[in-house]
């Protein structure tokens, strides 16, 4: 497997599995997974070489990075979201019985807990779109980072 490969998969499986996660995904409300997914794919495409990578690398891989990203959290989502259904049904029949929660509220968290197949169908597509630029702006953003420094020269005045 190629090196430019191996960096795009590392990225997205950064990016894939942080952003499935129920608890650390909230993160990704400012995109972090996904443009940290970019930057460490731009990272990678860096290491080894002297020169500095192209913008056009940098973006190409950051984008393939989200987009096998999303591809990753949609394989990861479902087996959590049928590990949390029973809590999320749990949860929904509770508030249902109490009576200082509004009925649509109740409603809406009862929705929200049967609809897992359309769930995880709506979050690979958002995070396809997502991924697709923020990635991108993220290998962007990591090439300047991780731009090797050049050596200092010279100038003799002579």
């Amino acid at each position: 497997m190629s090196s430019r490969a191996q960096a795009i998969l590392i990225g997205g499986m950064f990016t894939g599995v942080l952003s499935a996660l129920p608890i650390v995904s909230v993160a990704n409300c400012c995109c972090v997974w996904l443009i940290g997914g970019g930057a460490i794919t731009a990272y990678l495409l860096q290491q080894g070489q002297s020169e500095p990578i192209s913008l056009a690398d940098a973006s190409v891989g950051g984008c393939l990075a989200g987009v096998f990203g999303a591809f990753v959290s949609a394989v990861i989502s479902v087996p959590i979201q049928l590990l949390t259904q029973p809590l999320q049904r749990q949860m929904a029949d509770l508030l249902r019985g109490s009576a200082d929660i509004p009925s649509e509220l109740a409603e809406m968290v009862e929705q929200l807990s049967g609809a897992s197949v359309s769930a995880v169908l709506f979050g690979f597509v958002v995070m396809l779109l997502l991924g697709m630029v923020f990635s991108t702006l993220g290998g962007l953003l990591g090439s300047i980072v991780f731009r090797p420094s050049q050596p200092a020269t010279k100038d003799v005045l002579t």
